[in-house]
């Protein structure tokens, strides 16, 4: 991988982990179309990952803070109940990911057909947001739980986490700023999880891509998402997803089409 492929794989990878069209199913679809080729180099993998996450913090830094302050006061306060809904959110994707783990990596292999027919499913999901109306209601632990349902599924390269989780969100009532700041913070821990695991598994070694492209992928990563981030916050405030559907819409069938020719 040269810096310039690793520049395209970490805008894809900032902009599409907060904008609801799939990062997973875009850097799939750029791994089939430019032939781009990142496997033995999960370094990288990690590297952009965690970039996405240092952005989420920097946005949330304030929230983040003084959510972990009042958790460690040791009371059953507002800011508790918060960190234990996200972590209940993430039991879903946890379960899914240790159970099926090598079913779900075989489907990262380049399935541009797969890819397109899951970013038509998230077209729906968006497209159908449009018809919600906002409310003042915040995320309940059994929203949370659905939610958290919303994200496994995304799991899927096509389908976005972000869009699902957000559109559930949406579904359930919630306020859309409550829904969008879940949405970004309850991705973090399992992201980290993820990435210590494989640095502990000795498989943060693994590839041959030079320090030179993981740093222009990290960059490159950070700042679109931090944009993308930010961005996406004002638009779910207020209620553009739809534009976002019609993407998702044209993307997945031009992927669909692209598989069988």
């Amino acid at each position: 991988m040269n810096w310039i492929e690793a520049l395209i794989l970490g805008l894809l990878q900032g902009l599409t982990e907060f904008l609801p069209v799939s990062s997973s199913g875009h850097i799939e679809l750029s791994k089939a179309i430019l032939d781009i080729e990142i496997e033995g180099s999960l370094i990288f993998t990690i590297a952009v990952h965690g970039a996405t996450v240092l952005s989420t913090i920097v946005v949330f830094w304030k929230e983040i803070k003084e959510l972990i302050i009042d958790f460690f006061k040791f009371r059953w306060n507002e800011s508790t109940q918060y960190i234990f809904k996200l972590l209940v959110s993430m039991i879903p994707a946890v379960i899914i990911g240790l159970l099926f783990k090598d079913e779900l990596e075989s489907l990262f292999t380049g399935n541009v057909l797969l890819v397109g027919c899951m970013l038509l499913v998230t077209s729906s999901f968006l497209f159908f947001t449009f018809f919600t109306k906002n409310t003042s209601k915040e995320v309940s632990f059994g929203k949370s739980i659905f939610i958290g349902i919303a994200q496994a599924i995304a799991i899927l390269p096509g389908i976005s986490r972000s869009g699902a989780t957000i559109a559930t969100g949406l579904f359930l009532n919630v306020d859309r700023k409550q829904i969008a700041r879940f949405s970004f913070l309850m991705v973090i821990i399992p992201i980290l999880g993820e990435n210590i695991l494989d640095i502990f598994k000795g498989e943060f070694t693994k590839g041959n891509i030079e320090l030179s492209s993981i740093l222009v992928g990290f960059i490159a990563a950070f700042f679109s998402g931090l944009l993308a981030c930010r961005w996406m916050i004002r638009l779910v405030q207020r209620g553009k997803l739809i534009y976002f559907a019609a993407y998702c819409l044209v993307v997945g069938l031009a992927a669909i089409i692209f598989s069988i020719i």
